[in-house]
């Protein structure tokens, strides 16, 4: 199962974006600032968005969700029993796996943008895809919540999990890490070693890389390792 970018160039008015790469089975982090092109790669990847030149490949794989930065757009239940049911899911187990407490009876959109988001997160997580595009997951969510989905995420063994962010704090294990810089998607490689080319690499992790202590990963407990290393 791979996903295969080839030779793609995505045009939006004079901006442009070069994406060439292989996305195989595990999670991938994509970084970039905002406006640097992360959720029109994201469509591309879901044959939302077609690309100006390149194809994309995707071998092995029958099923894709996208989820997007806006958990309102994908609302479809006037109720959130009616929405955890729209997935295929039971709300008796979605509400509490989203950390709410709530009825079902209640609308979606008479949650927070946090709850929202919580709630369509769990019910995106609740399903399991061969390609699974996370784009902005944890927009709206506090430091505990961004901790729990990245719990979430590192429980997944199947599939093909690509993260589009520009979080600073809180990350899963990662497999694979890329980032988006000057108008390019750049392949870092895989873990640990591509930390040490992300170029623009929170500054707590550049500032470990700096002074010898290269995290072994992106999790909070790989940092905390690592900030606490000495010399010897």
């Amino acid at each position: 199962m791979k996903l295969v970018l080839e030779e793609i160039m995505a045009v939006r008015g004079t901006w442009s974006l070069l994406a060439c790469g292989t996305f195989s089975q595990g999670i991938h982090l994509i970084s970039g600032n905002v406006g640097s092109g992360k959720s029109t790669l994201a469509l591309l990847m879901a044959n939302l968005f077609s690309p100006s030149r390149g194809r994309v490949e995707r071998d092995g794989i029958k099923t894709l969700m996208l989820s997007t930065q806006f958990p309102e757009f994908h609302i479809t239940g006037l109720s959130v029993t009616e929405e955890c049911a729209s997935w295929g899911l039971n709300p008796d187990i979605i509400i509490p796996s989203a950390g709410l407490e709530i009825s079902g009876d209640v609308s979606p959109f008479s949650l927070s943008r946090g709850e929202l988001k919580r709630l369509h997160l769990a019910c995106v997580l609740g399903r399991q895809y061969d390609l699974l595009l996370l784009d902005e997951p944890f927009s709206s969510l506090d430091c505990a919540e961004k901790e729990r989905l990245c719990s979430e995420l590192n429980s997944r063994t199947q599939g093909i999990t690509v993260i589009f962010t520009h979080e600073q704090s809180v990350f899963p294990r990662v497999d694979q890490l890329w980032e988006i810089a000057d108008q390019r998607l750049i392949d870092l490689g895989k873990m640990p070693g591509a930390i040490e080319q992300w170029q623009n690499a929170p500054a707590l992790i550049k500032k470990l890389i700096s002074t010898g202590r290269c995290p072994a990963n992106l999790t909070p407990s790989d940092i905390l390792e690592a900030s606490c290393r000495t010399h010897g």
